[in-house]
């Protein structure tokens, strides 16, 4: 069994965080946009029809088509052993990768503060003002949040001693943002040393590391969500 992944070609985006879950968990899939190109990403959301969806990423499979990398991870968490044990915890870990879409849609707002269909140096004024205060308040927010959660759990990992997509999604956010900030996270990322350690473990498991030495594994870049423009970066 193979799953079909699609997600726009050239860029990790949202997508990355899918990927990161199927190569850490060893699962077979294709991604089909870097395969076949975006006239075919189109194609396949068109024929989802009523059900197509809203953007990508997205994963099909046998007929069934689901969106939005929150659902896809649940779906593959409870499928593939990515997902704890209980409902409760299940459930909760959800809740955590919904706090990591929250998050990842602020790191897109900084460059794109007021207009997601203008450039960003359309908008530079503003996104200047908006790395400001992400860097110095909602960074730090939310950091503190996955610190905490993680020291709720007296594993290794966030929670039920064994790997959930929530690590591998925790890992891409570290990566992320010691690309887009540098500076930034030289300074800070000592106050959040299980996160420091999480994206170790993750880091280092065999599926994850053959996949960052991969041709896979994209470079980030600035068409993405996290991308690097210095004058947004300090400290």
């Amino acid at each position: 069994m193979s799953y079909d992944l699609w997600y726009w070609p050239g860029i990790q985006g949202r997508g990355e965080f899918v990927r990161l879950a199927l190569e850490a968990a060893g699962i077979a899939y294709r991604d089909r946009a870097r395969e076949e190109g975006r006239e075919a990403l189109g194609a396949a959301m068109a024929a989802a029809g009523g059900r197509a969806p809203f953007a990508p990423p997205f994963l099909a499979i046998d007929g069934l088509v689901i969106a939005q990398v929150a659902d896809i991870l649940l779906y593959l968490g409870d499928r593939h052993g990515l997902a704890p044990s209980s409902i409760n915890d299940r459930y909760w870990v959800h809740q955590l990768q919904l706090t990591i879409a929250d998050f990842v849609a602020e790191v897109h707002d900084v460059h794109h503060p007021v207009d997601t269909n203008a450039y960003y140096h359309e908008q530079k004024p503003e996104a200047l003002r908006a790395a400001q205060a992400f860097r110095t308040s909602r960074l730090p927010k939310f950091l503190t949040y996955f610190e905490r959660a993680l020291d709720a759990n007296a594993g290794e990992w966030l929670i039920d001693h064994r790997l959930t997509y929530a690590d591998t999604s925790l890992f891409q956010i570290v990566e992320g943002l010691r690309y887009m900030f540098p500076r930034r996270m030289a300074a800070v990322e000592g106050d959040y040393p299980g996160l420091l350690r999480l994206h170790g473990l993750v880091g280092d498991l065999p599926g994850v590391r053959a996949y960052l030495k991969s041709n896979r594994r994209l470079p980030f870049n600035e068409n993405g969500i996290f991308r690097h423009y210095p004058e947004l970066d300090g400290e």
